[in-house]
């Protein structure tokens, strides 16, 4: 249950206005993914033992890739699912079992929970495995650490990796602390800021360039290019990514919201407006509610069936969203400041979140959104040099 008040909708219009780096989105133009090139790649896969890593965004067309491959005759041995499942309905961070798909009867292995990485055995006689899932360009956004362990297992048994490259939706900007080695974990495992402007097929073209996996070794990998895309495209999602961004505005402020996450607040999981509302019973205005409910994808939310209060997004307009080219602190900043609980604001998920323990410590300080940022640029611009060195697709205006 939502409530608007004509201060919530100004204060939400005020925070977009916020934003002063920015760029003009233009005309998009028609842009064709790797999956669809299929002129590029589905030769090669005639004769061999093919594993396909996918989730229901790996579509071409309306039609799922899996499907596709199989009518073309291709020997679709097994499936491997990230985060939320093949079908991605699963709640974040919620167990996946092995399956069988049910339309073309292959083997479905997860590659989320206690098992990230295949084994040699699940590889046994694979000739070639290959990635399609559409990510959306946020460090702490798990599918890339899924991509990490899938080339190493490649690397380690010898086996090529075809990456069927999609478009980054937030590829025109890049923002963030960069993470600390000692923060790796899931959801970081890379030295790279939070907003990274990289597709699947250019990280993983700077993971291997730069010796990022186990003991140094290199995956065989090909990157099978987008069309007609480039970093100031705003490219719309024809799918959701899951089931908690269930919208374009979502996916736009998705780096800044997130790092609530790291805190006692509800982002609206077990809501129509996840990462899109911040709340909390304790919150003190009161001009805005919403009670997270269990759901298909959201069995046991934050805060479940507690009222919280606290502000929306919703109301920001999506060409404001659009021109956003910088995390927003100030929401972060301004509830922990209303919420007056010191540390007890934070929970430690938060430093892994940030890839630091600077952020917390910075807010906890009380600098400013400024300060914060201005210790940023430095990672920032070494980052920037390193990335050129691995980008498919023109880069975007600066």
């Amino acid at each position: 249950m939502f409530t608007f008040s004509g201060k919530n909708i100004h204060l939400c219009l005020a925070i977009a206005m916020f934003f002063t780096s920015c760029n003009t989105a233009p005309s998009q133009p028609k842009v064709l993914t790797g999956c669809e090139r299929t002129e590029l790649y589905l030769e090669q896969l005639d004769g061999k033992s093919v594993v396909l890593v996918a989730n229901h965004t790996t579509i071409k067309g309306k039609e799922h890739l899996a499907d596709f491959l199989v009518s073309q005759g291709v020997k679709l041995t097994g499936i491997f699912a990230p985060e939320h499942g093949f079908r991605g309905d699963a709640d974040a961070g919620a167990d996946i079992h092995n399956d069988i798909d049910a339309a073309t009867g292959v083997p479905v292995i997860s590659l989320y929970g206690d098992k990230k990485k295949p084994s040699a055995a699940d590889l046994q006689g694979i000739d070639l495995m290959i990635y399609d899932i559409q990510d959306v360009g946020v460090r702490f956004y798990t599918y890339i650490s899924t991509l990490h362990y899938l080339m190493e297992a490649c690397a380690e048994n010898h086996i090529p990796l075809l990456i069927l490259d999609r478009p980054n939706p937030l590829g025109y900007y890049i923002d963030g602390p960069i993470m600390e080695n000692e923060f790796k974990s899931f959801v970081g495992l890379h030295p790279i800021p939070i907003v990274y402007a990289m597709t699947p097929g250019e990280l993983a073209r700077m993971i291997n360039g730069e010796g990022w996996l186990k003991d140094g070794v290199k995956c065989n990998l090909e990157v099978i290019p987008c069309s007609g895309y480039d970093h100031n495209t705003r490219y719309q999602l024809p799918v959701d990514p899951s089931p908690n961004l269930n919208n374009m505005q979502a996916i736009y402020l998705y780096p800044s919201i997130c790092l609530f996450e790291g805190t006692i607040m509800s982002l609206g999981r077990g809501t129509t407006s996840p990462f899109r509302v911040v709340g909390h019973p304790d919150y003190p205005d009161k001009d805005f509610f919403f009670m997270p409910k269990a759901g298909k994808s959201n069995q046991n939310p934050l805060l479940r069936d507690q009222t919280c209060y606290g502000i929306s997004l919703q109301n920001i307009p999506q060409d404001s969203l659009e021109e956003i080219t910088a995390i927003n602190l100030t929401w972060l900043i301004d509830v922990n400041h209303k919420m007056n609980r010191g540390k007890d604001f934070f929970i430690p998920y938060i430093d892994r979140l940030a890839g630091t323990a600077k952020l917390q410590e910075q807010i906890l300080e009380g600098l400013p959104e400024k300060q914060i940022r201005k210790s940023w640029q430095q990672g920032l611009d070494e980052f920037s040099k390193k990335r050129a060195k691995y980008l498919l697709y023109p880069d975007f205006t600066r």
